[in-house]
Formats: structure tokens, sequence, C-alpha cells
């Protein structure tokens, strides 16, 4: 029996994935939809296929020997968005780790590619399957080769054997071409006969076999006109069949040998994965990766010891052992030192009990270095135990140094320091639902080889950051923001779960009425979630005109529904039926489900070391994205109450402060006039941008100004604004060049932090925060134009960042200074927010705006809002 080989049309795959799902980018900044939709397909056809041998097959360029037969092939083509173009070489990168060959050829198609190998292959008695979105594939379809074609979505396909494809399209593979041939493709510009459409061209074909047989037996076509667009088009109609025919017979520069798939190593795609943001399909990798033993670090843990002063020396290192992520709520199971004096490894009982251990934990002159210094504070104080004089944190010196690198844990550390010799928690756990407490023996022992390494660690951070200018970073920013962070989170959040309750019965409630009124709409009851029920009730029962087709059917997607909403009453119904649903599911039960049963608090954790960008993020639960443009979705806020009666919360907020910092980077006049005047930088950008007096900027005008303003923080295309606008992207780049004729320092500004990158390799914030773009320089385009987009805005997120971090450490000094009750409970990016007494809102009004304002001196002014009330809602 042969091998199976499995060819997969690049390009076709990763357009779909790109068009299929939303425009996403991961928190480095990199755009990732396409991605992210093809390697769903990979893993489905990974499973579903088992194949011995793989290639994904690319277009190498825009010209191909196909030109030289028809100068404007696929030349109706939209420029390829950078958003996808950029994604392109982080797909092959992923392929890499994968272990799956990839492979382009300069004047040929991925289809030619595909062509050659698949009849190769055929010819040794092989079995292929073809993958990709472009019904031309078809043409390959035989005893030996079947092809499967995306339809809805990414993930769905059609399959297409000989008898499939008679049944289907009551043609066989031969005939495909011929199909083509007739019809034409407008999608890569080939002409057909204009006027004849695919019923007409199977028509054809079935009474006559050929293109060659239609002209041959032409007396017989019946039908005057179309006789005659026959007749006149018979060129157009051959040389496009000539466009549609696969080339069987490139010479490639591969083998078949070249295309051997030997399974991919869990392990490099985890991090692959981990890299991408990818972890919904981490539980999808196959296996546990077996990686060689090497020789495991020598050390030798003293267990049982007493716990004298003796061994707890100035300078420690420190090790918490917790076998689960949520630190809040999992034991800690083992507590081991690392000093001059040895290694020492206790339970925390021992811990708990010691009076010589609890007064070094409290003195504050006694050095403790750490790894994760919130999550170690937060440990100990579950367990009455106060921790000072915590100076160094592994993972936080880590992550300034190699932001790009997803996993700090100690061991990787190690190995990314030239250390082999420590496993992960991973191979001395187990993961998932096999990860267990191992024997006292085995724990200790590897707590005993982190800690060791932790006190080793830290003197080749310190000296990294020393060279990276980044001490005061590290000491004076992220060091102390952990603390805070850390007595945030213990402190947590008071969730008013009887209105939180009310709020899921209420919702429920509309949607039964929504549900009713859309069923009085349509007349009969049905599945509003069910595209495949949705789409014959709009537009076949009710008539609405259909914007978008599907493989499968009608298109019920947002976009298409936003359009048809003026068309008829039940669109806006269904629209609201969705986002409710979501707001059901995600984030009321969601909520209901992280709530402490006898505090009735929510402990979300803040991840002080995951984006590239500097700024936080929150999980269990994710409190920085209630979606508030919903007002129902605001309303989930009313849930967030203070801890205390006679209290309130408080919220205050920076205004705009990505676009202040831009103004102080760029050093742009008009901008820094607009912003120390007060005036609405927007209605200021639409006056410029528009020409016209601000007086007559429309609330339109502002709309989309406001759009740019943003858009240019962040680096956006004419693509990625039009997308957002609902413009042509000739408008939208428009609007760019409108606005950098307007602000020609903040041009200047882009252009000096590209180059900057080209020759340092990194970018960074005002306080020194990098981020490195090793793609700067690529001689890839898609690879350099995505490095540079991330060069002109990260350092003004990063600072917009740094700031509200660096207000946090102010304000947290100022509150104890002043000796106010008021606690900082969450930071939701530009927003803190507090609970405080109702008697200190006066002042603590001014000295919130006091603090936040004056925390870093820029050449604009920093504008801080606030708001108070009974719940969170009300604060804002």
């Amino acid at each position: 029996m042969g091998n199976k080989l499995v060819l997969i049309d690049g390009n076709s795959i990763a357009y779909r994935a790109f068009f299929a799902l939303p425009l996403l980018n991961n928190d480095k900044g990199v755009y990732t939809n396409a991605v992210y939709g093809f390697t769903t397909m990979l893993l489905k056809i990974l499973e579903e296929e088992s194949p011995d041998h793989m290639l994904v097959a690319f277009d190498a360029g825009k010209t191909t020997f196909r030109h030289k037969t028809y100068g404007e092939y696929k030349g109706g083509r939209q420029k390829t968005p950078p958003e996808l173009s950029e994604q392109f070489p982080v797909l092959q990168d992923l392929l890499d780790g994968f272990g799956i060959k990839h492979y382009q050829l300069e004047q040929y198609e991925a289809d030619d590619i595909i062509g050659t190998l698949a009849t190769e292959a055929e010819k040794q008695g092989d079995e292929v399957t073809v993958i990709s979105g472009d019904k031309d594939l078809l043409q390959l379809v035989s005893d030996h080769t079947t092809v499967r074609l995306t339809k809805k979505g990414i993930t769905n396909v059609d399959t297409y054997t000989p008898t499939s494809l008679k049944e289907k399209m009551e043609i066989g593979p031969e005939q495909v071409i011929h199909l083509k041939a007739l019809m034409g493709d407008s999608s890569d510009n080939i002409p057909g006969v204009p006027g004849v459409g695919e019923k007409t061209a199977l028509k054809l074909l079935k009474q006559f076999g050929t293109l060659e047989g239609v002209y041959e037996d032409f007396d017989a076509v019946s039908g005057k006109k179309l006789k005659e667009k026959l007749e006149t088009n018979k060129e157009e109609a051959f040389m496009s069949k000539q466009l549609v025919t696969i080339e069987k017979e490139v010479p490639l520069e591969i083998t078949l040998q070249d295309t051997t798939y030997k399974g991919y190593e869990a392990a490099t795609v985890k991090e692959q994965f981990q890299n991408l943001g990818f972890e919904s399909l981490l539980s999808r990798i196959d296996g546990v990766v077996e990686s060689e033993a090497a020789e495991m670090i020598s050390v030798d843990v003293k267990q049982g010891a007493e716990l004298t002063k003796e061994i707890l020396t100035e300078e420690t290192a420190l090790i918490v052992e917790i076998l689960e992520d949520n630190y809040h709520t999992s034991p800690i199971e083992a507590v081991v030192l690392s000093n001059d004096k040895g290694v020492f490894a206790f339970s925390i009982d021992e811990v708990k009990e010691s009076d010589a251990f609890r007064a070094w934990a409290a003195d504050a002159d006694k050095e403790k270095w750490v790894f994760d210094a919130k999550r170690t504070v937060v440990a100990f104080k579950r367990y009455g135990i106060p921790l000072e004089g915590v100076t160094f944190d592994v993972l936080l010196a880590s992550y300034l140094v190699n932001p790009a690198v997803n996993n700090h844990d100690i061991p990787a550390i190690s190995h990314r320091l030239g250390e082999t010799g420590i496993p992960s928690d991973e191979e001395v756990y187990g993961k998932g639902a096999k990860r267990a407490r191992p024997e006292d023996s085995v724990l200790y022992e590897h707590a005993g080889r982190k800690a060791l390494m932790l006190y080793r660690l830290k003197s080749d951070l310190e000296e990294q950051l020393k060279n990276n200018k980044q001490e005061d970073l590290f000491h004076h920013l992220e060091m102390p923001l952990a603390i805070i962070l850390g007595e945030m989170e213990y402190t947590g959040v008071q969730v008013d779960v009887k209105r939180l309750k009310e709020m899921g019965e209420e919702l429920e409630g509309r949607l039964k009425e929504i549900r009713q009124r859309i069923y009085d709409h349509a007349g009969e009851e049905f599945n509003i979630n069910s595209p495949k029920q949705l789409g014959p009730i709009l537009f076949e029962k009710l008539g609405l005109p259909v914007l978008k087709k599907t493989k499968t059917g009608y298109s019920t997607s947002a976009d298409v529904l936003e359009q048809l909403a003026p068309e008829h009453e039940i669109i806006s119904e269904i629209l609201l039926f969705r986002q409710l649903g979501k707001l059901q599911s995600t984030y009321i039960e969601g909520l209901l489900k992280v709530v402490h049963e006898d505090t009735h608090k929510v402990h979300t954790r803040f991840n002080q070391a995951l984006t590239q960008t500097g700024r936080l993020s929150s999980t269990e639960p994710n409190l920085q994205n209630i979606p508030i443009r919903l007002e129902e979705g605001r309303k989930i806020r009313q849930a967030f109450i203070p801890s205390r009666e006679g209290w309130v919360m408080f919220a205050s907020d920076y205004s705009q402060i990505e676009l202040r910092v831009l103004a102080h980077m760029s050093g742009d006049e008009k901008l820094i006039q607009s912003f120390k005047e007060g005036e609405d930088v927007h209605t200021k950008t639409a006056s410029e941008v528009f020409n016209v007096s601000p007086e007559d900027v429309t609330a339109d005008m502002r709309r989309q100004a406001k759009a740019v303003n943003f858009g240019i923080v962040y680096g956006i295309s004419d693509y990625g604004l039009s997308q957002s606008l609902g413009v042509t992207r000739k408008a939208a780049q428009a609007y760019i060049d409108a606005y950098f004729k307007s602000y020609p320092k903040v041009k200047e500004y882009m252009d000096d932090t590209v180059r900057q990158a080209k020759e340092e390799g990194f970018v960074e914030t005002l306080m020194h925060r990098r981020r490195y773009l090793p793609d700067v320089n690529s001689r890839n385009f898609n690879r350099r134009n995505a490095a540079e987009r991330t060069a002109m805005n990260t350092p003004i997120q990063g600072t917009a960042a740094d700031v509200i971090k660096k207000a946090m450490i102010d304000l947290s000094a100022r509150l104890k200074e002043e000796e106010l009750e008021a606690t900082m409970i969450l930071q939701v990016h530009d927003e803190l927010i507090l609970e405080a007494p109702k008697e200190e809102v006066e002042q603590l009004t001014e000295v919130v705006k006091e603090v936040m304002e004056e925390t870093v001196d820029l050449v604009v002014p920093l504008q801080v809002d606030h708001s108070y009330g009974d719940t969170w809602f009300d604060a804002k």
C-alpha cells in the first residue's frame, strides 16, 4: 500500500481564514487571525488524515507564466491587505515548528506545485488529499486524489471524489477546466465567455462534453444570443481554458521524499502557540515530548532542619511552591530557601509555626529574592505571614530583558542562560488532568533546584538590566507595583451576587421577549442561533436582499445584518438577541462562577509579565474586558460595589493619554498647542483633515477623525482604517495623508522611530521599557512591514502604560501619607478604581487628580476625569 500525501494550498486557505475571522492581533501586536484559522484547519487535517507526507504550497509572487498568455491575469484583484501579508512569514514559521514542508517557486502558482506532486504521487501508488478553497483544483480529482474544499468558515469542508463531483456538479474532473473556460472566473480575472454563467456552462458540457465539442458541433447549440456570445468570444474561451489548466510538470527543486512528515514535537508547537496567544488550541496538541534527559543540577536539599536565625541570612532566594495557577485558592506545598548556608526545604506548617521565620519575613532589611513577587506576597498573606524586603523578582527581571519570550519560569530562564539541568514543572508534576503532587522528596528536590538557580540567576539578570538602563524601571516601577497589585488582588472586589443574579433573570426575560418578537416577525418559531434556519427566514420568506452567500447558504454575519437593518425590524431584534446572549453566558454566568462563596468577592489576577507594551491584563475574571459600549454591558458594573457600608466606588481615568504621549514624543507644535489650550483634539483633527472650520465639524467628521487619531497611534494601515470607518481604502489613505500633512512632526517622529529600530534592533518607552524587533531589517517585505508598524506604536502605548503604573505607585504612597482609608482595587488600562468612605471623597478627589496629573512631566498637561457612586456603574 502506498503513502498518504496531503497537499495544502497555502495562499487560498490563509486568504479564507483572514476574511472569515475578525481582524485580531495578539498581545505582541502581531495580526494572527489568518494564522489562527489556518492552524485550526491544520490540526483538524492532522487528526483526520494522519499523513505520511505533507506539503503546503504558496504562490511565489505576482507574476507567473500565465501572464505571458494574458497580461491581465488576476488583474482585478485588490492589493493584499498588509494585515494579511505580514501573517505569511508567521504562518511559515509555524509550519516549520510542526515539521511540515512548505514550498514556492518563481513563475508558478501553488496550484501548479500541487498538481505536479499529486501526479507524481499517483504514479507511485500513493493516496493524495488536496486542501484548498479554490474550485480550479477539482480538475485534480481522481480515483487516488481527493480534493477537500473549504466552505463556511474555515474548518468546514466539502470532499470531492470522482463520484461526489459527478453528484454535486454533474461533471467529471476532466471537465472542470472546460467549465471554467466557458464561465470564466472574476476572482482571477479570467474572461471566459461573457454572459455564460455556471448553469449555462454545465448545460453545454452535458450536451457537448468539452469546450472543443461545443465548437466542433456548433450548429447544435440552441439559442441565437448564446451562439453569438460563443462565436464572438471563441478566442477568449480557449485562452481561459489554457489559463485555468493546472501545470503538472513543473520543474520542482523538491521531491516527494522531501515532503516526508514524521509528526511534530509537542513542546515546540506549544511554545509557538503560547507566543502567538493561541491558548485555546493548547489542549489540541497531542503527546508529551520526551526530552533528552539532561544531567540534573546537583542539589543538596536539607529537609527537616530547624528554622533558625542562622539559616535565615540577609540575602536569600525564596521559593514558594504552589502547583496550580490560582494562588488565591491553591495551597503552598513547600517553602524553600537558598543562600550561602545551603538549600533548605520546609512544609508550610513548619513555616507558620516558626517565630524565627516570621521575624525574618517581616524584616524589610533582610533581602528576599523571589520568583513572582506578587504571587509570593499574596500566598504568604493568605497564611497570615506578612512579607517585607522583597528586592528582586526573577520573573519581572526576565520579562523586562526578554519581553518577546512567553515563558519566564525558572527552568526556561535557566535554559536561556545555558543551564539545562533543571526540568520543567510539567515534567515533574504532569499537566492538565494528570497534574499531581509528587512525594515530598521529589517535590522538595525540584523546588530546591529552582531556589538554587534563582540564587544564581539574580546576578546575570541584574547585569542585563544595568546594560539596558532598566534598573530604574525594574526597581522603582515594576517591583513596587508588584506588591501593590498583590494587595489589590488580595483585597478583591465586592460583588452584589443578588444583583448579578437579578440581571441574569432580567436578561433572560428580555431574551424571551426579543425571541418572541423575532418569531412574530418571522411568522414561525425557529432556532435564531442557527444560520441554516435563519437564512431562509430572512432571504426567502421575508424576501430581504441577499448581500453575501456562503458555501452552505446565506451569510447572516453581523456585518451583513447591520447593512440590512433599515430593511426590516427583525434585523435589529436579531442583533440585540445575539449581543444579550453573549452577555448572559460570558459575563453574568462567567462572573458567578468565580465569586468567592463566603466573601462574595472576586480576586482577579493581574498579569504583569505578559504584554510587550507593558500593559497589565487580568484573568479569572477578566475585569478589563467587560463590554461597555452596550448599555446592558455597562450595567454589569452595577454588580461591583464597595466592600463596606457607607463607602463609594471612585473611578479616575486619564483623558486621551496615548495622544498626549504622542504629542510629547513627537514634539508636534500643533498637537501640543491643542492640548495646552484645552481644545477638543478630535474636532481639531477633523477641522484639519476635512479642511473646514472647527464650528463646521459634524459629529460624523469628529467620529472619523477620532478613528484616524487613534489609528495613527496604533500604526494603522489604509485597510485597517477602511474597515473601522466603513470607507474605501483609497478614502482611508487620503485621511491618513491629510493627517500627516497637518501634523508633520508626527510623521517625522514615526520615521525616526523606525530608523532607530533599524539601527538598534529595538524601540523603547520614555522609561526605557524595550521591545525587540528582529524583523525590522528583514529582507522579507511582510515581516519588515509588521515590525515597522510595531516600532511606531509601541513607544506610545508602552509609555502610556508606564505612566499609569507610576501613578499607582505614587497614589499608594500618598494614600498612606494622608492616612486615607481609600483603597485601590482595580486598574482597567487608563482607569483606576478605588473604594472609599463617603466622607473622604472630597479630599480623595484632590489627591487623585494631583497625583495622577503630576506623576510624570510631559510637555502637555495630563488630564484626569473622575466620578464616584454606589456601584462601579454609578462611578462612570
